[in-house]
């Protein structure tokens, strides 16, 4: 089967979830057989692991220029070529990774309703590109805020389309009321032009159809992670604690500093660690000096690696002890858990948004998320040996059973056939009524 996926890059300077999300469901369908082309929007893929299959479309810094500043009118194409080089994409990749939508009004709403001049003339280039090639057996958008690209395509060709659903909100709720209505609208009014819809997790599927009540109802496929990367049966001598996410203040890494720091001070678990990774973005500077400061009294108990290589980080889950990420909004799924559930390491997390569907039983859930709470509940699993044993069990299980890379290929691939042959149907039908009239 011939797949053609379509992604946003960001950059590659930080743990992006729905980024990795994507890539693995790439990575295990190319593992089952099937011809997988990755294509990039914005920023171009830059990290080893993680190719494109195509050349970059909507560059970031040439189609927000001629989306901002030239309306109807096409942008000079010697602009274009300069704004578009390699060296302004790799300035733009450094400063990307912000979580508001301010500032990209205009870009997000074209990109979803897909009424904008220059977004028509780069999708028309995106298109051409999809006509020129073999015809792929079905699409697959990573995002419904690119589902006005799903609507150009549809229009031009019969290629069934796949979207996935998941933190939609957390972009559009940023933008200014009025533009959020609008982005919504326009979200409802592309529904037609995809096939089927998909998120990872039941809990984001009732909010999905909260925000969006015409959504058809999407399909449930749980995030699975190539476990055979993960396994790890030895674990640290003594006990450290993991953040795994992008170092900034939305996912609560002030928090855990302030937890370790009282961990350390009343001295329960003895020889405790912390060890944070996942890289940061220009934005998250200043915090992550605040993070630093925060930490000076214990520092020689904490390892920091600035630097993210979406390559390398499946040593970090090896090295630790127990994952905790005390993210501050309810997260739609937290693959990070997932990939610590793969080495067998349990975790320590908020009981809101989906971390109770997640965790369930393979690590401790707390409430309200202050310093102290998490504190309490870190210590209660690391300075409990039995409850930690029983937490890993029931890590390694769900792993095996729920997050598994093959058991997702396989899904993905049931639903692909299924819509292929739904559409098939379609047209034979159609075909058929045409003859016979």
């Amino acid at each position: 089967m011939k797949i053609l996926f379509i992604i946003p890059g960001s950059g590659d300077a930080f743990y992006c979830g729905n980024c990795f999300r994507d890539n693995l469901q790439a990575s295990a369908l190319r593992k089952a057989g099937h011809d997988v082309i990755i294509m990039p929007l914005y920023l171009p893929l830059t990290d080893a692991s993680f190719q494109a299959d195509t050349p970059l479309f909507f560059p970031a810094t040439s189609f927000y220029t001629e989306q901002r500043f030239f309306g109807k009118k096409k942008m000079p194409s010697w602009l274009r070529k300069i704004l578009s080089s390699p060296f302004l994409l790799k300035i733009a990749s450094s400063l990307s990774g912000s979580t508001s939508a301010k500032g990209t009004e205009g870009m997000t709403i074209a990109m979803i309703t897909g009424k904008d001049a220059a977004f028509n003339r780069e999708v028309e280039s995106l298109v051409h590109w999809i006509k020129e090639q073999e015809k792929p057996d079905i699409l697959h958008l990573s995002s419904t805020l690119l589902i006005g690209v799903a609507k150009a395509i549809r229009q031009q060709m019969s290629i069934p389309v796949i979207c996935s659903v998941q933190d939609e909100e957390v972009w559009i709720d940023s933008l200014d009321p009025v533009y959020a209505t609008i982005a919504w609208q326009g979200i409802t009014e592309n529904i037609p032009y995809v096939d089927r819809f998909v998120t990872t997790i039941y809990y984001y599927k009732q909010i999905a159809q909260q925000r969006l009540p015409q959504l058809p109802d999407p399909e449930v496929i749980y995030p699975r992670i190539e476990t055979k990367k993960y396994i790890s049966s030895e674990y640290p001598a003594q006990p450290v604690i993991g953040f795994f996410y992008r170092m900034n203040q939305a996912d609560g890494l002030d928090i855990l500093a302030k937890a370790f720091i009282k961990l350390k001070e009343r001295n329960t678990i003895p020889g405790l660690k912390l060890k944070i990774a996942g890289g940061y973005t220009s934005q998250d500077k200043p915090f992550l000096k605040k993070v630093y400061t925060l930490l000076a009294p214990y520092i020689q108990d904490v390892e920091i690696h600035e630097n993210y290589q979406l390559s390398d980080h499946t040593a970090f889950y090896k090295q630790i002890s127990v994952i905790c990420v005390p993210i501050t909004f309810h997260e739609g799924v937290g693959l990070y858990l997932c990939e610590s559930f793969a080495a067998g390491r349990p975790a320590v997390e908020l009981a809101t948004g989906s971390f109770p569907e997640i965790v369930g039983e393979a690590g401790i859930l707390y409430q309200p998320n202050n310093p102290e709470k998490l504190s309490e509940a870190l210590e209660q699993l690391l300075a409990n040996p039995v409850q930690y044993r029983q937490a890993v069990n029931k890590a390694l299980f769900l792993s095996q059973t729920r997050y598994n890379d093959t058991i997702m290929a396989n899904t993905l691939e049931t639903l692909y056939r299924k819509v292929i042959m739904q559409q098939h149907n379609l047209k034979s039908s159609k075909t058929e009524n045409e003859t016979l009239q």
